[in-house]
């Protein structure tokens, strides 16, 4: 079997709570000259829903030419404040070991599903040493879709033509929006209670197993490969 490991970003790999309001504060100032007044839910969002919302909620039209001026300003601002990240956040405690021990198998492939848009999914986990073992190039970003479904579907897609191989992908995210997206294709999730969901309410979401965090990588790897 080969396994496609899509993992989420925020709240499962790394805690940077907080960044995401910052930024677009930034960028949507440079984008429109106005103050946010209305920030939208981010947790398990795609960053096309979450532009979507916020335009919307400031009287913007949210076109596909102003999402994308607001996208690029958001990879600028992202981009000022690479160096300052390690001191905006950290990795959750597991992340880094369970990436190891899955890049150590044989037959699994690491990638992302998350809401964030590429580059700033490079830059967020380069910032604390996370990247190494994860291919940025097969992953469904926030950039694909409003929804999150379809980031998985477009990962597994382009992990399926580069690799010339079919896949069974498992989704690791701390939110249900995850474990629906994962469960919308098929996928197996795993859900991990390090967010602002519970395990109940990710169990309740219909994720196959939960985890508490990653610091039990032997658990994480049973998880993943079901053993």
């Amino acid at each position: 079997m080969n396994t496609l490991v899509l993992w989420d970003i925020d709240l499962t790999l790394i805690d940077a709570r907080g960044l995401g309001h910052a930024w677009y504060r930034t960028a949507l100032h440079a984008v429109s000259g106005l103050e946010l007044v209305h920030t939208p839910s981010f947790p398990g969002r795609t960053e096309r829903a979450i532009s979507h919302e916020l335009l919307t909620a400031h009287a913007l039209e949210p076109t596909d030419e102003l999402i994308s001026k607001l996208h690029a300003e958001l990879v600028d601002v992202a981009t000022r404040e690479y160096s300052l990240l390690p001191t905006r956040g950290h990795a959750l405690p597991g992340a880094s070991a369970a990436l190891e021990a899955l890049a150590r198998q044989e037959n699994v492939v690491q990638s992302l599903v998350t809401g964030n848009l590429v580059e700033i999914a490079r830059y967020k986990l380069a910032a604390f040493g996370l990247d190494t073992h994860v291919d940025f190039e097969i992953g469904g970003y926030g950039s694909v879709s409003e929804h999150r479904p379809e980031l998985v579907l477009e990962a597994v897609r382009l992990a399926s033509v580069k690799h010339a191989k079919d896949f069974e992908a498992v989704v690791i995210g701390d939110t249900p929006h995850d474990v629906d997206a994962a469960l919308h294709h098929s996928a197996f999730a795993i859900g991990v209670a390090t967010g602002r969901s519970t395990a109940a309410e990710l169990r309740a979401a219909g994720a196959h197993v939960v985890l508490d965090d990653l610091s039990d990588t032997a658990a994480v790897l049973a998880a993943v490969l079901r053993r």
